[in-house]
């Protein structure tokens, strides 16, 4: 059960009757209505309220519920007065930034109502329908947002969306303003309107009410006092819970990923080598592609230094720069080429499919031709695209199908000796890194160099594939939790 439940639940019981016991030495409703009517009558005699014509009997079928032999149902206008609140004019700077104080339903948001955003002066006071509703005024919205209760805790005036209810005396406030918020639904089902639902006057003070003696009114509020505290604590408990549960899958995954790119994921397997190992087979075969002239002759990349080091590693890994494991870095073409019925897929960062990238959704193709024209670099199937402008950083796939693109993403072309699927898992788990090394003075940009320095621990082969393997046993168990 939500708190929101909960809360709902124990206000039904109050209003029911259920919550604390009947005491007949405290009276009957009754007897209490008829203290009402007789004070009502003395008000209207003194000239204090108008006379109104009575309020229709209540009928069975209005009665929601049932309610103690003690009790009595009345209507809300043979308990109270009703009155709407205005608005002054906002073009007549005259009638606002006064001393008093002026009620919208946005300042009613807890139950006794200390301060609003807004004051009014007498004289937008005496010229509109705005009026003064004294502290202990009950506050109950009828416009746009309905059912809103609160409880005026100065004396203060308030717009027409709110009807300010001023009890008889022999009905406690408090209880009253529970009754109110356990009975919204019947108000908000009389509702009407197109834009905006709202009620009437006339509808409140027709709204059916169970009236308990005086003391048995306070009695319920005493135990709804002792019990509101209550919900509200396991409401903050299940807020946390609800939170925890929400980011749990999210967490996980991160946790699962940095397992796997520390080495605590998968065991290590002395038969399979050592990075330093795959290292040296990785520049050996990068050397062999220089002198075929398939890679360009690079720049030697800097050393890594200990303070660069983010997390210890096994001893059968080693710590690399990105741009000495990779074949090469493809960086697209700025400018967009022409696009024919035939040829090589021009993908964007729109076009990707989950963490693959396999075709152009728009069918753009650019020909053999166009490619040897304009320079393109076609990148290789396997190919792991991070993207590198603006919002799109930490963008990451794979791409299925020989293709082009535009600069939206580096190409990381693997060696032999790194796994793009390892590649690809380790770049999620540098999602922050790469918005921080993204320079630019309007557009975040992760070059090509900020590729290539990046560090990234380098598993042997084998391992790298089981980790892979197990990511992708695990991580599918992740999304099922959402």
């Amino acid at each position: 059960m939500t708190p929101q439940e909960l809360k709902n639940s124990i206000l039904q019981l109050a209003i029911q009757g259920k919550l604390v016991e009947q005491r007949p030495e405290e009276g009957t409703a009754e007897e209490l209505y008829k203290q009402i009517q007789a004070e009502k009558q003395a008000l209207i005699k003194d000239g204090k309220i108008k006379k109104e014509k009575p309020l229709p009997e209540i009928t069975e079928e209005e009665v929601p519920f049932d309610i103690p032999d003690s009790w009595m149902w009345v209507r809300f206008g043979d308990i109270a007065t009703v009155e709407a609140g205005g608005t002054p004019d906002r073009s007549n700077s005259n009638y606002w930034n006064g001393d008093i104080p002026w009620v919208k339903i946005g300042d009613i948001h807890s139950q006794y109502v200390n301060s609003t955003s807004e004051t009014i002066t007498k004289e937008g006071l005496n010229n509109s329908s705005a009026k003064i509703f004294r502290a202990g005024t009950l506050l109950y919205t009828i416009f746009a947002t309905i059912g809103t209760v609160g409880v005026l805790g100065i004396d203060a005036a308030t717009n027409q969306a709110i009807a300010g209810i001023t009890l008889y005396g022999g009905v406690c406030i408090d209880y009253m303003y529970h009754v109110s918020i356990g009975l919204k639904y019947l108000l908000v089902s009389k509702a009407h309107g197109m834009a905006q639902m709202n009620i009437n006057q006339k509808i409140l003070k027709n709204t059916p009410i169970p009236l308990p003696p005086l003391f048995e009114q306070k009695r319920i509020v005493s135990k709804l006092e002792e019990f509101l505290p209550l919900i509200d604590r396991y409401e903050e408990a299940w807020t946390k819970l609800e939170n925890f549960n929400k980011r749990f899958p999210e967490d996980m995954q991160k946790s699962i990923l940095q397992m796997a790119i520390q080495g605590k994921l998968v065991p290590q397997d002395p038969s399979e080598g050592t990075g330093d190992e795959l290292y040296k087979q990785i520049q050996a075969e990068k050397a062999k592609l220089i002198k075929e002239g398939k890679i360009k002759k690079e720049k030697p990349i800097a050393q890594i230094i200990d303070d660069e080091i983010p997390f210890d590693i096994p001893k059968s890994w080693k710590w690399t720069r990105l741009g000495a494991v990779l074949r090469e870095v493809v960086v697209p073409m700025r400018d967009k080429p022409p696009f024919s019925s035939t040829g090589i897929p021009w993908c964007r960062i729109e076009d990707r499919d989950g963490f693959l990238l396999s075709r152009s959704k728009s069918n753009q193709l650019v020909s053999e031709e166009t490619i040897q024209q304009m320079n393109l670099k076609v990148l290789p199937i396997g190919t792991v695209l991070s993207a590198c402008t603006g919002g799109s950083i930490g963008t990451i796939v794979i791409n299925t199908v020989p293709c082009c693109t535009n600069q939206t993403f580096n190409g990381l072309v693997c060696s032999s000796g790194l796994f793009n699927w390892y590649l690809f898992w380790f770049l999620k788990t540098q999602f922050t890194a790469l918005r921080k090394v993204g320079t630019g003075t309007t557009i975040a940009y992760v070059s090509q160099n900020k590729s290539k320095e990046m560090l990234i621990p380098l598993p042997p082969l084998a391992e790298q594939k089981r980790i892979v393997a197990k990511l992708e046993e695990l991580l599918p168990l992740c999304d099922m939790l959402k």
